[in-house]
């Protein structure tokens, strides 16, 4: 989004006007607007927003000009930010903030929600429980549809989503669910037990981010009730919450199939030193098991002096192979992410890839020997040699790239660890081995 005309407005100081605007603005807008600004111009146009709004666009800024803003602010104007801001961003805010900042808003806060905050901090990062918020509407099966839409309408107006209603016990034990659209079509004089929902899906307080994920792919929810082990309710998971978790395993996923350990941060924020951290040990472990391959061609060497043409080929085997496995393994993983493999589908997976790597395979090799015995000029031997290399290393990493991910989902290993560097890794040593055995044979040195 362009907000070449909102500077403007800013350079020229029309506070007025950019107040305006901003005002008819979304808050994710704004919120990017406000991230391109120096930190001093970021907290003026902050100041311009009413209250409830500036709570809002607070919740969709980056952690690092949230944390910037929380600086420059005093500490009732902190505590009015805070405040506004629904329990679960205000969870997550905390989380990413330094510690004096985190104790400049627990000092401003009651009891009860430094009790409620420390709770919630407690709880491993990636579950439900740090993910859920408390602001949800619970109602009583023996109250009446015309009573609940009138206590809908009272406390609605805190509470992080309406559209579903959550039916608890004396002890909160969770009895049911029951959506607005019913409450508002149902007779008012009909109690709420007559309407509601008994089958209840729902997660637990320490289940993972990533199988709540798959909930509410599975199911379609927009929000999704959180129990503890006695099954009462304790919060809620909305979808604009799952939304981000989503983004982030996929963007995991990524940085896990590059070999890089995953990052939190945006690319930008990040600094040079946490970026080299996060990549310098795959890149030695890499570096460390590529000494295989050079070990292998050492054991070769007789062959390689007696046909020095054999070294041309072995960058183009190598790269073909890993670049065959690194096919597969990425559809391998998505399929094992989105829930269409597990390990019982091993064999499936072998079956599948070994057709697709003959059907890749042979055209490849035979292109590659008229290439090198006729627009090259080698002799037949080497020819059929690397021909035959290609389409063996073609199988071998096809299969290879299908099953490595298939064997880390049953050892319970993120399955992207199983990627393209990895994999590449292995077929190189397997190439080289079939390569200079089969040189050695078909072409007796």
């Amino acid at each position: 989004m362009d907000f070449k005309i909102l500077k403007e407005m800013l350079d020229n100081r029309d506070f007025v006007r950019l107040t305006h605007i901003l005002k008819a603005m979304r808050d994710a807008d704004i919120a990017e607007f406000i991230g391109e600004l120096d930190h001093k111009t970021a907290l003026l146009v902050f100041r311009l927003l009413p209250k409830d709004l500036a709570a809002n666009v607070f919740s969709h800024l980056s952690s690092q000009r949230q944390s910037e803003l929380s600086m420059l602010v005093d500490e009732e104007e902190l505590a009015s930010i805070v405040e506004e801001l629904y329990f679960d961003d205000r969870i997550d805010y905390i989380e990413e903030m330094p510690a004096y900042v985190v104790k400049r808003i627990l000092k401003n806060s009651t009891e009860t929600e430094r009790r409620l905050i420390n709770q919630f901090l407690n709880y491993p990062e990636d579950s439900a429980g740090s993910l859920m918020t408390i602001e949800f509407v619970d109602l009583k099966k023996h109250m009446r549809v015309g009573d609940s839409l009138k206590r809908i309408r009272e406390i609605g107006q805190e509470k992080e989503t309406i559209y579903t209603c959550y039916v608890i016990d004396s002890e909160r034990r969770l009895e049911g669910i029951v959506s607005l659209r019913d409450l508002v079509l149902a007779d008012p004089d009909v109690s709420i037990e007559s309407i509601m929902e008994t089958q209840i899906i729902y997660v637990s307080t320490y289940d993972d981010q990533e199988y709540i994920a798959d909930v509410f792919k599975k199911y379609g929810f927009l929000a999704l009730p959180v129990v503890d082990q006695e099954r009462r309710l304790v919060g809620i998971i909305t979808v604009d919450d799952i939304v981000d978790v989503i983004e982030l395993e996929n963007t995991e996923d990524f940085h896990k199939m590059a070999a890089v350990q995953p990052l939190r941060e945006s690319y930008l924020d990040t600094s040079v030193f946490k970026l080299a951290s996060k990549r310098i040990l795959w890149l030695m472990v890499l570096m460390i098991s590529a000494t295989i391959s050079g070990g292998i061609i050492k054991s070769y060497e007789s062959a390689l002096e007696a046909v020095v043409a054999l070294t041309v080929f072995i960058p183009m085997l190598m790269d073909t192979g890993g670049n065959a496995g690194s096919q597969s393994s990425t559809l391998v993983i998505r399929s094992i992410a989105l829930g269409e493999l597990a390990f019982k589908d091993t064999l499936k997976v072998i079956w599948k890839e070994f057709r697709v790597s003959i059907l890749v395979g042979l055209p490849l090799a035979l292109i590659n020997f008229f290439r090198v015995y006729l627009l090259e000029g080698y002799g037949m031997a080497l020819s059929i040699t690397v021909s035959v290399t290609l389409l063996v290393t073609v199988v071998f990493a096809k299969i290879v790239g299908g099953i490595l991910p298939m064997i880390a989902q049953k050892l319970n290993i993120d399955p992207a660890i199983m990627a393209s560097p990895l994999i590449t890794t292995i077929v190189d040593a397997i190439s080289l081995i079939f390569y200079f055995s089969f040189a050695s044979w078909i072409m007796g040195i």
